[in-house]
């Protein structure tokens, strides 16, 4: 598959094997394209994700190892049944061009992640939850049935974790008390992308490019919503779950001590997530992001947008 690769250095670009792969710029997007729509016709349901209660703890550091262990599970189950309906689909025109299975496939790393938490015997200690089915049900469901709906999944999972999923590993290590070497946490680690911003440009960019109508590029933004959808009842079986485990909850100090943990760098990948902390009345938060805004000039201009449009995307990322 062509992958524009070129020996040609570009700023935006992402190393792949010693080149460069060449991505549009955003300037050049335009509302009817697809990412734009997944962007703006997902903002309700980015609404509703974050004020779920389980979404809420977790950014406070609030979680427990039992529950993140069971989270684990979901994810697993969910991005096997996504890969496995990806890799049926892999030469259908509309996956093919964003088919990067070395660059995003997570079923791996998640069962590593699996086995460090249950053990070498993990797989007959995990099952289904009946939160989780409906999701991988409706996966393999339009796999089958619908693949280009697919898109919408794959966009969904994978472009979350690349942004705010990486915050939210350093959340986990913290709370948690995860070895710094990475055990536990092989779901956020992209080894074979060297850029995330790069690789999100340039995954957009081939979204973007999908010879699609109008109708299904709205079926897409739709399935997307349904996606959330999904995603929101994993966290309400969390979420009750949570209510009767019985297992020390961290202490609250956990919460403030994730401002130790997330770094001026990580504002930078993720300002979104700053301003919506900031706007919490943090003020180590705020003393951050007005740190990091005032060594970007662009940025400053930019920050009342910033804080309307991508408060609501921090939850996207976490499921």
């Amino acid at each position: 598959m062509d992958n524009n690769l070129t020996s040609e250095p570009k700023a935006n670009g992402v190393k792949k094997g010693g080149a460069r792969i060449i991505v549009d710029d955003d300037d050049d997007l335009s509302p009817t394209d697809l990412s734009e729509m997944l962007a703006e016709g997902t903002k309700e349901a980015h609404d509703r994700a974050e004020n779920c209660q389980f979404v809420k703890d977790f950014l406070r550091g609030r979680i427990i190892r039992e529950l993140f262990k069971r989270g684990t599970a979901a994810l697993y189950f969910v991005y096997s049944a996504m890969e496995e309906e990806i890799e049926k689909n892999k030469d259908h025109p509309h996956i093919a061009p964003i088919y990067f299975p070395t660059e995003l496939h997570r079923r791996e790393a998640l069962a590593r992640d699996l086995e460090y938490f249950y053990g070498e015997d993990w797989e007959s200690q995990v099952s289904l939850s009946a939160g989780t089915k409906p999701y991988v049900d409706r996966i393999h469901e339009v796999g089958q049935k619908d693949p280009v709906l697919l898109v919408a999944h794959s966009y969904t999972r994978y472009m979350g974790d690349l942004s705010g999923g990486q915050i939210l590993k350093k959340v986990a290590q913290r709370a948690l008390k995860l070895p710094a070497t990475g055990e536990g946490l092989n779901f956020y680690q992209f080894e074979g992308i060297s850029s995330h911003r790069g690789f999100k440009q340039l995954y957009r960019s081939r979204m973007n490019e999908l010879e699609l109508d109008t109708e299904t590029k709205t079926r897409i933004v739709d399935e997307s919503n349904r996606a959330f959808g999904f995603n929101m009842m994993v966290f309400s079986e969390l979420e009750e779950i949570g209510s009767t485990v019985k297992e020390e909850v961290q202490e609250e100090g956990f919460g403030h001590g994730h401002a130790e943990v997330v770094q001026e760098d990580d504002f930078n990948k993720c300002p979104y997530y700053a301003a919506k902390m900031a706007a919490s009345g943090n003020p180590t938060y705020a003393l951050q992001l007005a740190k990091m805004f005032a060594g970007h000039v662009p940025c400053q201009v930019a920050l009342a947008a910033w804080v309307a449009l991508f408060a609501g995307f921090t939850a996207w990322y976490l499921l």
